[in-house]
């Protein structure tokens, strides 16, 4: 089978001839397989490892998209950046990880409706056409399903606001969050609209949503049924019903948020981390008659270099989760660079084996 017909059917919970599989790698991961000799420069790993999905994130969703960072200070390892969100954010500049958020213009709902709202529209500028020609050209190539990647609306607002804020207006302010979230779907829908009109669509849709941390969700359910998931709803219809099934990434602790996102139209729940709580087992057990889940392999194994924890790991996991076809191979979080190439390849290896049917 090709990879767009293997998650095709996958998405739908049908007989596949072994579990699809895709990855992320932190940015530093692939140089340092290539400084090591593993892979060639300039070789894509979705192409060097053949996945079977490729995607692209196509939309710029900075209220002032043109706006270059501005580096207010800097030291050795880090800089603190004002960005076009009205966002200051300090960087680390050896590594990659979450900035820390040291402030935003945005705190309140006048801060929204002075500094963002009127320029948060659909212009072509925020469109990375070539990006996404670039890729879909490939993916098809290869026979690969290809997803056009965005950010929907939690993940949207807490970049102009901060958690905090974000989490205050939730109690004292909802409809401040609430109509933060349908402009951010809005925006999305209209994008989307302009891109595929001229590009054509992709396979399928996949929306970067990180929903929790370790333990908790970031909101109650009643406050994610209330405030987020009508929105969700909304772009998950607007991809049915051009016929696109929807994969959700969270990170963090959302199976409390998960009844929701189902009811909500999701296809496929992806990443699962087993550091924040969630179990690949339970949530199939649950949910797996309903949607198709990718991810939930702890990475920690992976990362330790640990050939035998990978083994116990996949084992304990695969021949389980893959047995109504909905499993897709993926870790729980992604690849970082102290991961060595030939433990990433038996990682890889051993799960399609254990997926094969």
């Amino acid at each position: 089978m090709t990879g767009i017909e293997r998650i095709s059917r996958q998405l739908k919970r049908q007989s596949v001839d072994r579990i699809g599989a895709f990855e992320d790698f932190w940015a530093l991961t692939i140089p340092k397989w290539v400084a090591d000799g593993k892979m060639k420069e300039g070789e894509n790993p979705v192409d060097h490892f053949e996945f079977d999905l490729d995607l692209v994130g196509a939309f710029n969703y900075m209220i002032h998209p043109e706006a270059q960072e501005q580096i207010l200070e800097e030291d050795e390892n880090t800089k603190l950046i004002l960005n076009g969100n009205h966002a200051r954010l300090r960087m680390h500049k050896k590594h990659a990880s979450t900035p820390e958020h040291v402030g935003f213009e945005i705190a309140v709902r006048e801060d929204w409706e002075r500094l963002a709202k009127p320029f948060l529209t659909p212009d072509r500028t925020r469109i990375r056409f070539d990006a996404y020609r670039t890729i879909k050209a490939r993916a098809a190539e290869y026979n690969r399903f290809f997803c056009w990647a965005g950010i929907p609306v939690f993940e949207c607002i807490h970049p102009i606001c901060g958690h905090e804020n974000m989490l205050m207006g939730m109690a004292l302010d909802p409809e401040w969050v609430s109509e933060m979230a349908a402009t951010y779907a809005d925006l999305n829908i209209r994008l989307m609209e302009i891109l595929f009109a001229e590009e054509g669509q992709p396979d399928g849709i996949w929306f970067y949503e990180d929903m929790g941390f370790k333990g908790r969700p970031f909101m109650s359910p009643d406050m994610y049924r209330e405030l987020i998931m009508p929105h969700h709803r909304k772009l998950i219809d607007f991809a049915h019903g051009r016929g696109l099934p929807v994969i959700m990434h969270s990170c963090g602790f959302v199976e409390p948020l998960l009844p929701y996102m189902v009811e909500a139209g999701i296809d496929c729940l992806e990443a699962m981390e087993v550091k924040a709580g969630m179990d690949l087992l339970r949530i199939y057990k649950n949910f797996g008659d309903r949607i198709s889940l990718m991810g939930g392999l702890d990475v920690r194994p992976v990362v330790a270099n640990d050939f035998e924890g990978i083994r116990r790991e996949l084992e304990s996991k695969i021949p389980f989760a893959k047995k109504n076809y909905g499993f897709i191979f993926h870790s729980d979080h992604s690849i970082p660079e102290s991961v060595e190439y030939d433990t990433y390849r038996y990682f890889l290896d051993l799960g399609r084996k254990l997926g094969t049917y």
